[in-house]
């Protein structure tokens, strides 16, 4: 059976990384080609085909599609929340002009499908905390959040307007042990790991009770591929579907993380990122995702705490 070739930008990054990894598996590595802005040459044991590419420069990006023939893309490359806040024009314009020089290329029928990936970061403060629906108020404070609403919003345009299949998922938190943090208001779930392994002991930079909705990198990557191997009928959401997993407070996530180092210790040091972390939903609502493709996560808190720290201590 003839597999779609397929082309990730912003491969080297934390989704992209591991996700490159994994499409290789299923249809193998001369199907799935990397894609990034660091050159070649700066790279170190990085198999597979790789393409340097600034995605903002659509000429390149078009001169890729064609060279590999690719039928799908998955654009990650992005600037996060923390980090947009630094500089939110350039945050604007790479997380925008990504996902457009995709969308166009797939009107102009050069890409079957696309894989963009929005956040819980589209709610704001008016949004209902818990249980957050899938259609719902959206008033994002945020660069990161303003861009992915608006990229939402597009790739539902670029649907009801001109066919393209875009597909989307709302991602919590995401945490892994292959990549470290990256500049997100919920990375202090990730590094409290490496801090907990090197150090016995962490500061957090959110409040103790601050809950936020969460999920492991292996849960992500299998939605994902899920998504985009679902039949398009099934697709009945064209802007971005709720995704959840678990939910748990630093608080919370130290406690489990001591149950297997007794003498970890934390303490928190809240910052400007736990204003951003207020704004945000405590708990999804995804039954629109499991009932239109059959989404089901696997990990909770213990199954989570638990991998994550075998794999550190390998």
């Amino acid at each position: 059976m003839k597999h779609d070739n397929i082309l990730i930008i912003g491969a080297l990054g934390q989704i992209g990384s591991e996700l490159t990894t994994e499409l290789r598996k299923i249809f193998g590595e001369k199907q799935v080609v990397a894609s990034d802005i660091v050159e070649r040459r700066t790279l170190k044991n990085h198999e597979g085909i790789y393409e340097h590419l600034n995605v903002l420069d659509k000429e390149r990006l078009k001169i890729i599609v064609r060279k590999y023939k690719i039928n799908q893309v998955y654009v990650l490359a992005a600037i996060l929340s923390a980090r947009a806040e630094d500089n939110p024009h350039f945050a604007w314009r790479l997380n925008m002009e990504s996902l457009f020089n995709v969308l166009e290329l797939a009107r102009e029928g050069f890409i079957k499908k696309i894989f963009w990936p929005s956040s819980i970061a589209i709610f704001g403060p008016s949004t209902p905390k818990k249980n957050t629906p899938q259609n719902t108020v959206t008033d994002p404070t945020t660069a990161y959040g303003i861009s992915k609403l608006a990229g939402e919003r597009w790739c539902e345009y670029y649907f009801q307007k001109f066919g393209v299949d875009a597909r989307s998922l709302r991602y919590p938190g995401l945490i892994s042990y292959k990549t470290q943090p990256g500049g997100g208001t919920t990375d202090y779930a990730v590094d409290i790991f490496f801090q907990a392994v090197r150090k016995k002991s962490y500061t957090c930079f959110l409040s103790e009770k601050t809950c936020l909705p969460m999920m492991y990198m292996p849960d992500a990557l299998r939605a994902t591929i899920e998504i985009m191997n679902s039949h398009s009928s099934k697709i009945k959401v064209r802007s971005s579907y709720n995704l959840g997993a678990v939910n748990f407070s630093p608080e919370e996530l130290a406690s489990e993380i001591q149950k297997h180092f007794p003498d970890f210790k934390i303490k928190y040091k809240p910052d400007f990122r736990q204003a951003i972390a207020d704004s945000w939903p405590q708990s999804i609502d995804d039954r629109t995702a499991r009932v239109d493709w059959g989404w089901k996560p696997e990990f909770d808190l213990k199954k989570m705490t638990k991998d994550m720290l075998e794999h550190l201590n390998d």
